[in-house]
């Protein structure tokens, strides 16, 4: 499975670097590839940006990583099969993309928004070691959709930065406050932010991720 597998688009690195640091954009439920490559603009120079299309298309417009559905006896519930699914392909695509574009596999980073957040947790969790930076707004830790890896030593190299609206309707923010603890018990350095505001990303919280990430990538 190469990089056709997901349609995305691209922003190259600008400073020549043979092997540029590749960084992810995972955009959430109901939107598209277009939806947090605007960041791109802002991102270091240095990094490879890949946006990239959620696999199942809405109706009429938007595409999702996996399905939420709304029943009157189980309330908003999420297809965890399918949740999975995406999780795996992302990382195939992932590994794809870093060969075909000549990125350094060694240096990735994920942004995600929404469930693009809660599939960036999955992923650096489910396949310790493959990611460096996990930058993950207004999402969660959803346990269902990683296996923790064994070894004490396995996210040594794995750098978090979470954030959320402390007003978050979508995802509450109840779930979101746990981030700190639950990755603090898998020694996994972390930094969370919380902010006075809904479902989305102020531009308070994306200047604190620009910081954050251009702090990361001078260790």
């Amino acid at each position: 499975m190469g990089i056709e597998s997901l349609h995305h688009i691209t922003r190259p690195a600008i400073d020549g670097l043979e092997h540029p640091k590749p960084i992810f954009l995972i955009h959430g439920y109901g939107s598209d590839e277009n939806d947090l490559f605007p960041f791109a603009e802002a991102l270091p120079q240095e990094y490879f940006v890949i946006s990239v299309r959620a696999p199942y298309a809405m109706q009429p417009y938007g595409n999702a990583w996996y399905a939420i559905n709304f029943d009157a006896e189980k309330g908003k519930w999420s297809d965890l099969e399918q949740a999975k699914a995406s999780r795996d392909l992302l990382h195939e695509f992932i590994t794809a993309a870093c060969e075909h574009y000549q990125l350094d596999k060694d240096q990735i980073s994920l942004l995600g928004f929404s469930q693009g957040s809660i599939l960036s947790f999955a992923l650096g969790l489910h396949y310790a070691g493959a990611y460096k930076n996990l930058i993950c707004l207004s999402g969660y830790l959803n346990e269902d959709l990683y296996e923790v890896a064994t070894s004490s030593q396995a996210y040594n190299n794995l750098k978090v930065f979470a954030s959320h609206g402390s007003q978050d309707m979508v995802v509450p923010y109840d779930w979101a406050k746990k981030t700190p603890d639950l990755l603090s018990v898998l020694k996994i350095e972390n930094t969370f932010k919380t902010y006075p505001m809904g479902h989305g990303v102020s531009p308070q919280n994306f200047s604190d991720l620009l910081s954050w990430l251009k702090e990361s990538s001078m260790r």
